[in-house]
């Protein structure tokens, strides 16, 4: 049996090794304690493209619940130098942008523009937009993106950077929890 991953960006990552039985009838939390370091920091790493913060989460298992696991992840992400910003927002641009939210009239026309939207950001700021977009329904999704994309145009560079590293904590927030969640 293979660690479930969670699908990143549209790309689910490579590997998974065989585990043991007794690591087959572990559940949640437990299992991703319990798991072989390579396997956790792999999965890890389809939440966060840093190598630093994937080892460091890794490294301070195990951890007694869910909410202790998010806030160490929180931690490293705040502990990250801006290389480790850069390597992490690197793997988030790997993926093609989804096309998310609404269907019907108009919905060519604005995808057309988030397209361009975010090939101006991407040229201005030279990096992935990113933002999170949890707790959101599929048919507001594509308004939040377009009007934060154009918002943060309008960002200096030292404020994009700090929206944007607190962006990408909150998306890794998300994708660690449906990771934890995703071992049955």
């Amino acid at each position: 049996m293979h660690i479930p991953q969670p699908t990143r960006c549209g790309i689910r990552a490579q590997g998974g090794a065989t585990l043991s039985p007794d690591l087959r009838a572990a559940t949640g939390l437990d299992r991703f304690n319990a798991a072989p370091r390579d396997l956790t920091e792999a999965a890890l790493l389809t939440c966060c493209g840093s190598r630093r913060w994937a080892e460091r989460v890794a490294a301070h298992r195990p951890y007694p619940d869910p909410d202790s696991l998010l806030a160490a992840s929180d931690e490293a992400c705040y502990d990250l130098t801006p290389a480790e910003v850069d390597e992490a927002l690197a793997e988030e641009s790997f993926s093609p942008h989804p096309l998310v939210g609404a269907r019907g009239p108009g919905t060519l026309a604005a995808h057309t523009a988030l397209r361009a939207a975010h090939a101006e950001y991407e040229r201005r700021f030279r990096h992935a937009f990113v933002i999170c977009l949890d707790g959101y329904r599929e048919d507001e999704l594509l308004d939040q993106v377009l009007a934060g994309i154009r918002t943060r145009l309008g960002n200096d560079e030292d404020e994009e950077r700090a929206v944007t590293a607190d962006e990408l904590r909150r998306l890794i927030s998300g994708r660690l929890a449906r990771l934890v969640a995703s071992h049955p």
